[in-house]
């Protein structure tokens, strides 16, 4: 079953489950009506069901696209509040298992699976991983398909899209490379003339269009060529002169004009005979060279040539002679008899090229000779250096062999974590691992693997391993008196014992006990009081072994003494205010922006007076060692009254403010913004470097002028503005200048009476902003406490160029900013700049860079700070070469810790590409995401702030070269540092381009968009808008002019009677003219806002009115359809190395060489009888062959581990397996296949040409190790031998081969509880402990004296057993030997810790070079 049928939520269709489930019971409200409305946001599509459902199936919608359902319960008319919920269609199934086959140079087919019926089709796309153009074919429903007409040695990058009816599926992709095009095959002469011969050949491919025929005389000369048709496969060479040697090149070229390699031919024409006139006989005989001359089983020290015989019978000898190729030998001669058709030239010197020339020696003269180049194989050094059976005092190497046959290894290895004297052995070519024995606890040791030749050494093969830690953890005291202290720890799994021992370092008493291995604290008593004791604690295995000791100090209380009494004091009555709590970490330089236009008037101004000497006074430190205060007046212009660096201390301050004169004027805010932007905040006006900058803007009405762009380039530039509004403000206007968000920093009072009840809330505001510690800064859209490290680096557009080796690239999306870091940047700068209070508690390091191509494999510091001395203090380092990231930091007892991250998601930050790094730092971890997705988090203790008297630096790389800082190569876009650890959920990763969505993102730099300086066409009419909020209240207009007089009203509502008035006169009634109209009166006060109005119905469609202003922006619209496909878009980051390939079949046993000359006489060795030899061979392999064996015994015969309270953890690794023959070196496995290269983008602007790279240093002249015996002279006369000394006993031979498995046995009962050493449970094959805060303290200790004794012994608690070959006692290494001078530099930062791992030499191609075009391949037939 196809796996999109299993689920009920397919790619189209929602079910919309318990949404609303409250509203579908219907009977509890008796008013609901039967019936429900669903709307789906982005189409507006809405569908009414019975008030009985609850739950609808929507249908139609577009795979992998988040919906807004919203559900309304209707009674009647009127809807009931909404529920809103959000889901997501899931994407269409993609093809899977793509895969290639019948690759050759200019084809290749690609098979996939199926992944669903209901796909339609499927689209091919492919093209060249370093091109641009893409080829998009449409195959239908097939899963194999065949691509042709490919460019040869080229690596493709192939997508296949499954196409659906609703769109088009992700594609899987995969890369191969094609092959190069085939040489022709067999060439061979025949027909040979005095004047011609004809050459033919094998046709090597069908697409061949023309070949290339080329010959010319040996003996140099012109020569001639000709093309001939693609189907033609011989040629008749003629006009050749007699007697001469010919070399013929033959090159294939096809249909795409790629040409291939040549291939050799060496031709020599027969001699014109002549007839004397008075006889018919040939004058002279023919003389032939020989055919096929081959140069082949290379080693380090030899030759072997052979050749096709011609002509035997009237041959005889050969004579063959060799010279290097550089000339600084005398050319050697050797005479081969005709019976023999190949020699084996030794000793010749390593990696050397020799030219080797065999000529037939005639009766009559020499025949043509015949000439080959041959190259002997390097000095290869061993490969693939690895560790394993890691335990306290031990672990085993083992390398892979090179190439070359050796005579054998020297191993050499020194502690480098602690001291210790360097010791080397020397095992036979037979062996490729050792177990190195009697090593120091919990040491990391540099090992190198050296191979010896007869001809000299290799260069050293380098790794680094270490011992487990044999010590206890997290050691402390408690419980301390005056006379007695107790300490604590965390038990070692294998102890056995503890002894524990306690010393006054006042006068070296000391007190000693012995615990057994479950203890985990002991007290000490009869203590003296205010005493510092040291506690070191020693853990033991059960065979004696002792661990370094692992130490706390405590001090002891003193003797308590009675408090003197002091005379009470009185306290005097404060003369300024006292500052508020909140305020007393404040640190920033703050402006007060007043507003003094006229209508403020002189009473306001008083309050507004009042309410900055209120405000100024909770303050707490003024001046530069504080918080900095100026204030500005403005109405048609601005007028500082005092700058930031006026006053140093509150009573002055307070003083100047009270001071303050009312200025009256209109409202200019926007120019009055720009003059604190130009005249407060600069250094002149008094502002401090990495000190948080705070406007406060108080306002009574709109400003007369525009405040938006000013406004915006503030809060873009970092600066924190509130902004105050009282009476007649805008409240739009005050949103527009404040900072983000708005409900922090926007005030806004009825009148200046209400200022207290704003007072105490802006006083927290603005002192929380002006923390130096975080101050706020802006961050997507709105404010965030933190730091803006880019812009304190100076890593900005206008101040990048004043640092030397930093330019500014094109970043993401080619509109971001980004700077590239070259290797001469070495960008520092004081940490009281950044971080004058330090850094906070709990943080978040937020980073967007890329490594470059020629960043360094060497670890370097992204960014750290150091102290004074230089030393590191917290930071975060990048690994290159082991693909790892650590952080680093000091907690909070001063104790160095550092957490290192690993893994594939790591790893990707390594292959080039923009990633958005955050790591999280709280009191209790440190939390790991790479592009806003979680990928680790590990436990450290809660830190302890850094010091402010040395530097923070980027790029600064963890070794040094010389006595100058290096930096790594790199770019960087962001680098913030956000006072939080919940911004790394919060980051929305707008800067990527997979991860950005326009919706949630702020617009990016240089995007269009609308302001009130450029404005498009009038769109069409919007829809009709909701009823907005209500607006501050309007200034009064000016009075308007006496409207017309309107028409007579209709005749009102009778009014009700009168009081009854005088008698009148009587008289008869005369109706009069009407009265002029009363004065109209004035407009009545705003009423209350009336309460929200329910839901009206529907009105009916009126009539099309005139086109009406421009609206507001519109919603987004409904996402569009699914567009064609993109064109291909630049490739994807390298992948990850393959899999090493499997081991080559063993090789046949090989020829036997010719008898070696007699060797120098060696030193005379022990007397051995033959009896003890023999035995000394057959106990080898008998340990050999049941070394397996005695590990299992081991394992299953050890008593289980008494159990611990903790928890049951996995046991140590298991035994290797078996090792099989030794195969061939596999070759390097392919790289990782890139991804499917994305759409393409648009052509960026060309770049700024790079700076040139510095010059690398010169190498040091390399140092060779005296090697083994010399290769043997040249071979003597034949004399009379007599047996010689016994000579020393032999290596152990190679293992024989495995036999069958045998039939497996029965189900064993069950093992004992498993087990884990503490100090190995973080990998296999890396020996490092968990991270154990003391270790950087403690002494390590030399093992029990029986050095270089127990070669061969077992340990009987050891779990793992071992079996050790009996081979020769270390000793210790010279000084000055070379091996020490080329071992590797440990990393000089502390804490940084490395795990041992393979070191690859780089693979060395053997044999000879292909000759190209005027060249050729060095095999030759006829």
């Amino acid at each position: 079953m196809y796996e999109e049928e299993k689920t009920a939520q397919t790619h189209s269709e929602i079910a919309l489950c318990n949404l609303g489930v409250t509203l579908g019971v219907s009977g509890q409200d008796g008013g609901m009506k039967d019936e429900r409305r669903e709307i789906f946001r982005g189409f507006e599509k809405e569908v009414k069901v019975g008030g009985s459902v609850n739950e609808v199936e929507l249908e139609g919608l577009t795979p992998n696209t988040e919906y807004t359902v919203t559900v309304y319960a209707m009674y009647g008319e009127e809807a009931s509040d909404p529920m809103t919920s959000q889901q997501t269609t899931l994407p269409l199934t993609p093809a899977r298992n793509l895969r290639f086959s019948n690759i050759d140079h200019s084809s290749a087919r690609i098979t996939w699976d199926a992944s669903s019926r209901k796909i339609k089709g499927y689209r091919i796309m492919y093209v060249k991983t370093n091109g641009v153009q893409t080829t998009e074919v449409d195959v239908g429903s097939v899963t194999t398909w065949m691509l042709r007409n490919l460019t040869s040695l080229t690596e493709y990058t192939v997508g296949v899209f499954a196409l659906y009816d609703e769109g088009q599926a992700e594609a899987v992709t995969d890369s191969f490379t094609t092959k190069t095009v085939p040489d022709p095959m067999d060439l061979r002469s025949s027909d040979v003339s005095a004047d011609s011969f004809r050459v033919s050949w094998t046709h090597p491919a069908s697409d061949v269009v023309m070949y290339r025929l080329t010959w010319t005389t040996t003996e140099g000369g012109d020569s001639d060529d000709v093309m001939v048709q693609g189907h033609v496969n011989t040629y008749l060479i003629k006009g050749l002169t007699p007697s001469t040697e010919y070399e013929v090149l033959l090159g294939a070229v096809y249909s795409n004009e790629v040409e291939s390699d040549e291939v050799i031919l060496v031709e020599i024409t027969a001699e014109r005979t002549t007839t004397v006139a008075t006889t018919t006989t040939v004058a002279a005989a023919p003389r032939y060279g020989v055919r096929n001359l081959k140069v082949d089983e290379e080693t380090t020290f030899s030759l072997r040539v052979s050749w096709q015989p011609v002509d035997v019978r009237n041959v005889r000898h050969y004579r063959l002679s060799y010279i290097s190729a550089k000339g600084d030998r005398a050319e050697e001669t050797r005479t081969v008899p005709t019976t023999q058709n190949s020699l084996i030239l030794q000793p010749l010197l390593s990696d050397t090229e020799y030219k080797i020339a065999v000529t037939p020696v005639y009766p009559e003269g020499d025949g043509p000779t015949a000439s080959r180049m041959g190259r002997t194989l390097p000095l290869s050094a061993p490969r693939n250096l690895r560790v394993s059976e890691e335990w306290y005092n031990r672990f085993r190497i083992s390398w892979d062999v090179p190439p070359s046959p050796t005579m054998g290894y020297r191993v050499v290895y020194q502690p480098v974590s602690a001291p210790g004297p360097a010791l080397e052995t020397f095992v036979g070519e037979d062996v490729n691992t050792m177990l190195i024995v009697n090593l120091l606890s919990g040491t990391e040791y540099s090992v190198k693997v050296i191979a010896s030749y007869t001809t000299g050494s290799s260069e050293a093969l380098t790794g680094r391993a270490k011992t487990l830690y044999l010590g206890v953890t997290n050691l402390s005291t408690y419980q301390i008196k005056m006379t007695s202290m107790c300490a604590q720890w965390q038990p070692h799994r294998h102890a056995s014992a503890y002894r524990v021992l306690i010393e006054s370092l006042l006068n070296g008493q000391k007190q000693e006990t012995k615990l057994s291995g479950g203890a985990s604290r002991h007290c000490f008593n009869n203590l003296k009081s205010n005493t510092q004791y040291k506690i070191s604690v020693y853990a033991q295995l059960q065979d004696g072994t002792e661990g370094p000791a692992v130490t706390a100090n405590g001090k002891t209380l003193p003797v308590p003494t009675p408090a003197p009494t002091k005379p009470p004091t009185t306290t005097p009555l404060p003369t300024i205010p006292p500052a508020k709590e909140v305020c007393k970490a404040a640190k920033a330089d703050l402006v007060f922006l007043v507003d003094g236009s006229w209508s403020i008037g002189d009473d306001n101004f008083l309050k507004i007076i009042r309410f900055l000497y209120s405000t100024c006074g909770a303050l707490d430190r003024i001046g530069p060692d504080g918080t900095q205060v100026a204030i500005v007046q403005f109405s048609d212009d601005a007028r500082t009254e005092f700058k930031l660096n006026s006053f140093n201390d509150k009573e002055q301050l307070l003083e100047a403010i009270n001071r303050i004169t009312y200025k009256g004027g209109n409202t200019k805010t926007g120019r009055a913004i720009q003059h604190v932007k130009e005249n407060i905040f600069t250094a002149a006006g008094g502002v401090r470097r990495g000190i948080p900058n705070v406007l406060v803007v108080l306002t009574d009405g709109r400003s007369q002028d525009d405040v938006n762009k000013v406004s915006k380039e503030m809060q873009m530039e970092g600066y924190i503005v509130f902004a105050i509004g009282f009476a007649d403000a805008d409240y739009g206007e005050l949103v527009s200048i404040a900072s983000k968000p708005s409900d922090r920093h926007v005030f806004f009072v009825d009148d200046l009476d209400a200022f207290k009840k704003i007072e105490e809330k802006l006083v927290t505001f603005v002192c929380e902003a002006a923390t130096a510690t975080c101050p706020s800064v802006p961050m997507s859209g709105s404010t965030t406490p933190g730091f803006r490290m880019m812009e304190l680096f100076g890593l900005v557009e206008n101040r990048y160029n004043s640092f030397s080796g930093v330019s500014m690239v094109p970043g993401t999306f080619n509109t971001f900013t980004c700077f590239r870091l070259h290797s001469d940047a070495f960008l520092a700068q004081p940490t009281k700049f950044i971080h004058p209070e330090g850094l906070p508690s709990d943080y978040t390091i937020t980073l967007l860079f890329r490594l470059l191509p020629n960043t360094p494999e060497e670890p370097f510091a992204l960014w750290e700070v150091l102290n004074k001395n230089n030393e590191p203090l917290v930071g975060v380092i990048l690994d290159n070469g082991g693909k790892t990231l650590t952080f680093f930091n000091n907690d909070y007892k001063g104790d160095f810790q550092t957490v290192t991250f690993e893994g594939p998601e790591i790893k990707k930050l390594f292959y080039g590409n923009f990633h958005k790094l955050h790591i999280a730092v709280s009191k209790t971890s440190a939390k790991v995401l790479i592009d806003c997705k979680m990928v680790s988090e590990k436990t450290i203790n809660a830190a302890g702030n850094i010091t402010t008297d040395g530097t923070e630096v980027l790029g600064r790389m963890v070794r040094s070269r010389g006595n100058r800082d290096n930096s790594a190569p790199f770019e960087l876009q962001i680098f913030d540092i956000i006072c939080s650890t919940s911004w790394a959920s919060r980051d929305k990763c707008c800067e990527l381009p997979g991860l950005r969505k326009e919706a949630d993102c702020p617009a990016m730099p240089k995007a269009c968009t609308c302001t009130q300086d450029s404005k498009g066409p009038a769109g069409p009419a919007g829809p009709p808008g909701g009823p907005g909020i209500r607006g501050a209240r309007g200034d009064r207009g000016e009075p308007g002019p006496v409207g017309p007089t309107g028409p007579v009203g209709e005749t009102g509502v009778a009014g009700p009677p009168g009081p009854q008035g005088p008698q009148g006169p009587s008289g008869r009634s005369i109706i009069g003219h009407p009265g002029s109209p009363g004065e109209r009166g004035q407009k009545g006060d705003a009423g209350q806002q009336g309460s929200q109005g329910v839901p009206g119905r529907p009105g009916t469609v009126g009539r099309e009115g005139p086109a009406g202003a421009r609206g507001l922006p519109g919603k987004d619209g409904p996402p569009g359809r699914t567009g064609p496909a993109g064109s291909i878009g630049t490739p994807g980051a390298p992948g990850s190395p393959g899999n090493t390939g499997p081991s080559g079949k063993q090789g046949e046993l090989g020829p036997p060489g010719p008898p070696g000359g007699k060797g120098e006489k060696g030193e005379r060795g022990d007397l051995q009888s033959t009896a003890s030899v023999q035995a000394i061979a057959r106990q080898v392999c008998e340990q050999l062959i049941q070394s397996h064996m005695a590990r299992y015994n081991s394992i299953l015969n050890s008593a289980p581990s008494p159990p611990v309270s903790i928890r049951t953890v996995p046991g140590p690794p298991g035994e290797p397996g078996r090792p099989g023959p030794a195969g061939a070196q596999g070759e390097q496995g392919p790289p990782g296949r890139p991804g499917f290269p994305g759409q393409s983008g648009e052509n960026g602007q060309p770049g700024e040409r790079g700076q040139p790279g510095e010059k690398g240093e010169k190498g040091t002249q390399g140092i060779g190790v005296q090697g083994p015996r010399g290769p043997p002279g040249p071979p003597g006369a034949q004399g009379q031998g007599r047996p010689g000394n016994q000579g020393p006993t032999g290596r152990p031979g190679n293992p024989g081969t495995p036999g069958r498995p045998g039939v497996p046995g029965p189900v064993g009962s069950a093992g004992p509880p498993g087990y884990c050493d503490q100090n190995s449970c973080v990998g296999y094959n890396v020996g490092e402990g968990e991270e154990i805060t003391e270790r950087r303290t403690v002494s390590t200790v030399q093992l029990p004296p029986n050095v270089f004794q127990n070669y061969g012994e077992a340990e009987e608690d050891d779990p793992y057993g071992y079996y050790q070959p009996n081979y020769p006692a270390p000793r210790q290494v010279a000084p000055d030997d070379p091996a020490l001078i080329q071992g590797e530099v440990g990393l000089s930062s502390p804490g940084v810790q490395r795990s041992a791992r393979s070191v690859e030499g780089g693979e060395e191609r053997v044999g000879t070079k292909r000759r190209l075009k005027k060249e050729a391949k060095t095999g030759l037939s006829k």
